[in-house]
């Protein structure tokens, strides 16, 4: 009885198109990532002149770091400077700007290829994010770039797309720039 369910499952979704996530940022690899997407997943994602209810869809994330303000101190006897609310303000206006930016980068070349998109900007820490945003949107996949750290700087710096890897609640597929890319760094 079981599989039968299974195998009705199945049939339903080979009918639907993919939910498919691209995390994007100001890296060239993750627009590499979208643009290998593009390239490769078009099936199955629908083109913007077929709108269905099972269609698929491209969704853009970018995750802005928030921002925190910092406590400068001034002198020996405790006195401490605090980020005045214009520079927080003029900060937080200038993250939102290049969130923009971004995704409106993304959004432009899924158009160039006639896949419809959504985009969609969060705040917190990327990792984290993206976790959450695949659950709520319950994405078929995650496509992310990879800056190709060394061992040692992703044991600092923490990796997106390892974390990612590691706790996503869908396949992930990681995609790699091209060596020319890779050595310039």
């Amino acid at each position: 009885m079981e599989t039968g369910a299974k195998a009705e499952e199945q049939e339903q979704k080979q009918g639907q198109k993919m939910r498919v996530m691209v995390a994007v940022d100001e890296s060239e690899e993750s627009f590499y990532a979208l643009q290998w997407t593009l390239d490769n997943l078009s099936n199955g994602i629908t083109a913007t002149n077929e709108p269905t209810m099972e269609s698929g869809m491209l969704c853009l994330v970018h995750v802005q770091q928030p921002f925190h303000p910092a406590v400068y101190p001034l002198g020996p006897g405790g006195a401490a400077f605090y980020t005045p609310p214009a520079v927080m303000e003029s900060v937080k206006k200038g993250q939102e700007g290049n969130s923009v930016a971004i995704v409106s980068r993304g959004a432009k070349m899924c158009s160039e290829k006639m896949i419809k998109s959504e985009t969609l900007i969060l705040e917190g820490d990327p990792k984290d994010m993206i976790c959450q945003a695949i659950e709520q949107m319950h994405v078929d996949l995650l496509v992310v770039g990879s800056r190709g750290l060394g061992k040692i700087k992703r044991a600092f710096l923490g990796s997106v797309s390892d974390y990612c890897a590691h706790h996503a609640k869908c396949p992930i597929l990681i995609v790699k720039p091209p060596k020319e890319t890779t050595s310039k760094q």
